[in-house]
């Protein structure tokens, strides 16, 4: 099953169930429900799980959509949060691999960031993770976006699926994206400018 199978779209509030049945009644990364990068972990962790879950639901139905997901056969196989740097601010904190420079801020809505990516279990290796993300491509260019950043994993291949939320490396580059710095070991900051 190559890229060309897969069908990418925003995520609107139309297709919440279909992101549910993505994440399972659990919700991924142990119930974080994409809300990692929103919110300082003293205020995320007491929400893991229900909490999250609705928080994450009230914010597609307020819009703009803060990512994209891929389906196979009219079911949904995995999803992309990309948007803005703003919308994630936790993703711009100095301490990160992922800090913004200077060149592209976070308070600029064009400069955008593809923060989490999650795969059905069975359609892990098979093209979802490139097919999301030159749909994460297509929606940022229409959505008016300069750039998209990644704070990738190096080495990805000692590193558990589970790990590699944040995008592989190779992945990225093979889409065109550049490293821009270096902030953290193993964590190469990619820009790709549209």
């Amino acid at each position: 099953m190559g890229a060309a199978s897969f069908f990418v779209c925003p995520l609107t509030p139309e297709r919440w169930n279909d992101l549910e049945d993505l994440f399972g009644p659990q919700g991924p990364c142990y119930g974080c429900w994409c809300n990692h990068f929103r919110m300082p972990q003293r205020l995320r962790m007491p929400l893991l799980g229900e909490g999250a879950r609705q928080l994450f639901e009230d914010r597609v139905k307020k819009g703009p959509p803060p990512g994209v997901l891929a389906y196979a056969e009219g079911k949904a196989v995995g999803w992309l949060q990309v948007g803005p740097r703003a919308h994630i601010p936790e993703w711009n904190n100095p301490q990160r691999a992922s800090t913004p420079l200077p060149d592209a801020p976070a308070d600029d809505e064009r400069n955008w960031a593809a923060s989490c990516f999650f795969v059905r279990k069975g359609f892990r290796g098979k093209g979802v993770t490139g097919a999301l993300l030159d749909g994460a491509i297509d929606f940022a260019r229409t959505s008016g976006a300069r750039l998209i950043e990644a704070a990738a994993m190096a080495n990805q291949d000692k590193r558990s699926a589970e790990g590699l939320y944040v995008g592989p490396e190779t992945m990225l580059l093979r889409a065109g994206f550049v490293e821009v710095a270096r902030q953290k070991p193993g964590r190469p900051l990619l820009r790709l400018v549209l």
